[in-house]
């Protein structure tokens, strides 16, 4: 039966080998529901619900043994008891609405023209002149020179002398 005997022909003694049949196939499937099939271990132990009671003590304001008793599942949960005074969040005041949902009228505001002594005492202030050469010392220091030149008394053609105006030449020239 060996190898040799096979490649010289000595098979006579030998029954002739039968060929095995492959194993029938199932044509039925096979399911198993979602508790056997899942391997999370005792899924009855899991889904029972279990009792949780907390105590607390009682404070000076609010005397007494207070108490919570919750029952849990793996799924749910749930408040079974709660003792007054345990956090209890102050109830929502309702406010009364008068006006029954009508809002208020919206109050328009437009510019109005402003003369030239409300812009000039508007624009008094710290803000003014900063980026001025010389800065607020400049401003001030021109301020004070221009009023001491309107408490000297001026020539006519001056005071109405525009831009550009070569009258004051001509006065000097005069003058000379």
């Amino acid at each position: 039966m060996g190898l040799f005997d096979r490649l010289l022909g000595n098979n006579q003694s030998q029954s002739p080998v039968t060929k095995r049949e492959p194993a029938k196939k199932k044509d039925e499937a096979f399911f198993l529901d979602a508790d056997s099939s899942s391997s999370m271990g005792n899924v009855d132990f899991m889904r029972q619900s279990n009792t949780i009671r907390r105590t607390f003590p009682g404070t000076a304001n609010n005397p007494g043994t207070k108490e919570i008793v919750d029952e849990v599942a793996s799924m749910t949960a749930r408040r079974v008891v709660k003792s007054e005074g345990l956090g209890d969040p102050k109830p929502a005041e309702q406010q009364t609405d008068l006006t029954g949902g009508i809002p208020k009228p919206v109050k328009k505001t437009f510019a109005e023209t402003m003369s030239k002594a409300e812009l000039d005492e508007r624009k008094k202030g710290s803000a003014v002149g900063v980026n001025v050469p010389g800065g607020p010392a400049a401003i001030k220091a021109q301020e004070d020179q221009q009023s001491t030149s309107q408490a000297q008394p001026q020539s006519g053609s001056q005071s109405t002398a525009k831009p550009g105006d070569i009258g004051a030449f001509k006065g000097w020239v005069k003058d000379l």
